[in-house]
């Protein structure tokens, strides 16, 4: 066989493996989707409640009034819930094609996560020490990202 042969056997092989990802990587990419359609119900909620001028009503905690009406809730008038659903609705696209063999979808994926990782350590440390309240959604928000970083490393631990 040609170097060109064998050169273009082995794209064809990298392709397959693109396309063709282990059963264990599908299920790990089949539940970040799953997680960050959960992240993107609750931050599409907080950007409607905020956007129509309702109050969120929080019932595990006592804070989302103080967290969500604070100068941190909102960024050049936007609700901080609207940048949340775009990361998050990023993110599930990106898990779904990284389920069904794309690469480069994965890799993206990661570093998404974990952008929204950093935010997230961010927002809980301003509600810890700045405002001294927590909101029960933000908090979620933080749990499904913490859980989303788990999916992306349990990943790169996977081959």
């Amino acid at each position: 066989m040609s170097a060109t042969g064998r050169r273009s056997a082995e794209g064809a092989n990298t392709r397959e493996r693109e396309t063709s990802p282990s059963p264990r990587i599908s299920r790990l990419y089949s539940l970040a989707a799953l997680l960050s359609l959960a992240g993107l119900a609750d931050a599409v909620y907080l950007t409607v409640e905020h956007l129509s001028g309702r109050s969120v009503r929080c019932t595990v905690t006592s804070g989302c009034s103080e967290v969500l009406g604070s100068p941190y809730a909102t960024i050049g008038g936007y609700p901080l819930a609207l940048f949340g659903a775009l990361a998050y609705f990023t993110a599930f696209s990106l898990a779904t094609l990284a389920a069904f063999g794309s690469q480069r979808a994965g890799n993206l994926f990661a570093v998404l996560v974990g952008l929204m990782f950093a935010a997230s350590l961010w927002l809980f440390y301003l509600q810890a020490f700045v405002l001294h309240a927590f909101c029960q959604y933000c908090l979620l928000s933080a749990a499904i990202t913490t859980l989303l970083v788990v999916v992306a490393v349990a990943r790169r631990v996977t081959k």
